[in-house]
């Protein structure tokens, strides 16, 4: 008798008590009667609300669920990349635990996995109870980030996403420190495809990737994945020392034709030099970006610590 495939749902969480009770109903719901093994990887993040608690008590009773415990908050992209290398499923499931990623989407992705591809993204429809700032600003990073990487990522896909044993084991091999898992699962490449669904609005509790949060987000992303930053300053670099040229033979037309009026100009040249300064320390600050990344890279630190996994109780 052949053995059931087995889905691991990877579920990174921080401070969601009022939703994980929902999440397990949902999701033990959706595998009752199939015939797919599966496992719920709760990966706390640094809670402090009694959720990591719950869940390990959880995980004593119920044979389906495993708890990843960090060591303290260490940020969403790095606790999914934790439960990926703890993940031993035949396909993983990525997905948040505010319950605006459905469970009840996760038989399509498996169907859609069994036609032989390895990425299957889930892949918004609609997005319910977000602002329309937040989504104009996502609808936008998406385009910019297409355009200036090499990782074609999906439109209006987040993190909710099927991916094979092969694309894990390919994860694991990448261990940069700034992580944008979307932009790695694309650019590891393998056969992707993509599934509809519709966003619901967050269960309870308040979101951990207000506007600031996802504004840093992507520039990491873009940074992570791309040196263009770099080109643009060296371009406005070019241009202002154009304009320099330019103004330098402005004043030499005036000394020339108008030397009395150089005497009124102080004005104007605190205007250039001010801007100039701004140029430069714009020009530092996004180099320096860089500089840092390697300095980061370089220390060649452990991406998380783990504190507790419930499958070997050792570890607490």
């Amino acid at each position: 008798m052949n053995k059931p495939q087995k889905i691991t749902i990877v579920v990174p969480f921080l401070n969601e008590k009022e939703n994980l009770p929902v999440l397990l109903e949902r999701v033990s719901a959706v595998f009752a009667g199939r015939e797919e093994d599966w496992e719920l990887l709760l990966v706390d993040d640094g809670s402090t609300d009694g959720s990591a608690e719950w869940a390990v008590a959880q995980a004593k009773e119920n044979r389906h669920v495993r708890v990843l415990r960090l060591s303290r908050n260490f940020g969403h992209q790095l606790a999914i990349t934790a439960g990926l290398d703890r993940a031993d499923g035949d396909a993983v499931v990525v997905m948040d635990a505010d319950m605006q990623d459905p469970p009840e989407t996760i038989p399509a992705l498996i169907d859609k996995w069994r036609e032989g591809y390895e990425v299957v993204y889930a892949v918004r429809r609609s997005r319910a109870g977000e602002t329309w700032v937040k989504k104009f600003l996502a609808a936008s990073f998406y385009r910019v980030f297409r355009r200036l990487t090499k990782a074609n990522i999906p439109m209006d896909a987040g993190d909710f996403r099927l991916v094979d044993r092969c694309v894990v084991d390919a994860l694991r091999e990448v261990r940069e420190l700034h992580r944008f898992m979307r932009g790695l699962t694309c650019w590891v490449g393998f056969r992707q495809a993509g599934v509809e669904y519709d966003r619901a609005a967050r269960h309870a509790g308040e979101t951990k990737y207000p506007v600031w949060k996802s504004a840093r987000l992507a520039f990491d992303a873009i940074t992570s994945f791309s040196g263009s930053p770099l080109r643009w300053i060296a371009v406005l670099g070019l241009g202002v020392c154009l304009l320099a040229i330019l103004w330098v033979l402005y004043v030499m037309g005036l000394a020339v034709f108008r030397p009395e009026s150089l005497e009124k100009g102080w004005a104007s040249l605190i205007a250039v030099m001010v801007f100039l300064g701004g140029v430069q320390l714009v020009s530092i600050g996004m180099l320096g970006q860089y500089v840092s990344r390697i300095f980061e890279e370089g220390k060649h630190r452990p991406l998380y610590l783990v504190r507790q996994d419930t499958r070997s109780p050792a570890s607490e």
